[in-house]
């Protein structure tokens, strides 16, 4: 299946088994060199995807990067620019990235800022990856102070999803993937939940019967958020249901904490702030608690934590000035915003998830 996502950067999400050989048409004609950035923990498949490449004719450089969020620090991109300039690479050649949403973050970014932009194949081989970070066109390491804080947009040439990969996935990996999928299914198409209600436990491994069809619904999701809206202007924020907290915790555990186990965390506290704002019914906030408690993620979190997680919020890329900014719900598949909720608001939700 071929997902298209559209905008001033058009390109297509391929979704399958055994995709690795439309890379070279997603890399183009008039391309040289290919440096591809992946995952060391992952030689076999970026392997495969650097034979299919030269068999196409291409000069291709295998640059591994540190596994997970360790890849998307300033030094490794550092040795990025520094590895591309030995390889003599020009605004003509393309940056692949294949492996999990760090990687394909890195990958992006490295290609956003590379001679101020080149071209970039991404290949996620995550859940995570194929349904959130490989979609959309955001790119950015993480620093000290916070998640994503440096970054640009940066759409890639197209998306390369093998959903063969997802066999290989650690299990809470696979999971912390899921937390993405059941958020879209909130925002924007309930059709996801009602799947993974079905059968929770087919949803939570990737030999699932539902499996192929959440991916697509999940990434159709996306892709039509950022087809109209490439910049976060408005419409794309919808996408960091859950985020504003998630981020927060993230940089709590030092960013050794799973994404998406932080964001079913986020959303189960966003949605009990949005009741307690009066906006969404407690029937909808128990339906967040099931549904993620179903697949095995987290719907808690340390309750001495809420000093710490608050001031780190306060730089959340949502924000304008001193101002909080949350998505919320109004009702299922009906996000809207938050603007600066009370300070009692706020914590009276986190008591209600501290565990």
């Amino acid at each position: 299946m071929t997902v298209h996502v559209g905008g001033p950067a058009p390109y297509d999400v391929v979704i399958g088994t055994g995709v690795l050989g439309e890379l070279p048409a997603m890399v183009g004609e008039g391309v040289r060199t290919v440096a591809l950035v992946h995952d060391r923990g992952l030689p076999g498949i970026a392997g495969r995807a650097a034979a299919v490449l030269e068999d196409a004719g291409y000069r291709v450089a295998a640059l591994p990067v540190p596994e997970g969020e360790a890849a998307k620090e300033a030094g490794v991109l550092a040795g990025l620019w520094s590895r591309f300039a030995e390889l003599g690479m020009t605004r003509t050649d393309a940056i692949v990235g294949v492996g999990g949403g760090a990687t394909t973050d890195l990958a992006g970014f490295a290609a956003a800022s590379w001679l101020r932009g080149v071209r970039s194949v991404l290949v996620p081989t995550t859940l995570l990856g194929m349904v959130d970070a490989a979609v959309g066109g955001k790119t950015g390491i993480n620093i000290p102070e916070g998640k994503n804080l440096v970054g640009a947009f940066h759409p890639p040439a197209g998306v390369l999803c093998d959903l063969s990969s997802l066999e290989t996935m650690p299990h809470q990996d696979y999971i912390s993937g899921l937390a993405e999928v059941v958020k879209s299914g909130f925002i924007a198409d309930p059709v996801i939940l009602d799947l993974v209600e079905e059968d929770p436990g087919g949803a939570a491994v990737p030999s699932g019967p539902h499996t192929r069809e959440l991916v697509e619904r999940a990434v159709r999701v996306k892709a039509e958020v950022v087809s109209a809206d490439l910049r976060e202007a408005g419409l794309r924020e919808i996408l960091n249901y859950g985020h504003t907290l998630a981020h927060a915790i993230e940089k709590a555990e030092n960013y050794r904490f799973r994404h998406g186990h932080a964001v079913a965390i986020g959303m189960v506290y966003a949605a009990e702030l949005a009741a307690l704002a009066g906006r969404l019914s407690e029937d909808v906030v128990a339906r967040h608690r099931s549904v993620l408690v179903s697949t095995g993620l987290p719907v808690s979190y340390d309750a001495a934590a809420w000093p710490a997680l608050r001031a780190t919020m306060a730089i959340d890329k949502k924000s304008r000035g001193s101002t909080l900014r949350f998505v919320v719900l109004d009702g299922l598949a009906k996000p809207g915003r938050l603007e600066g909720p009370a300070e009692d608001l706020l914590e009276a939700a986190y008591r209600r998830i501290a565990g």
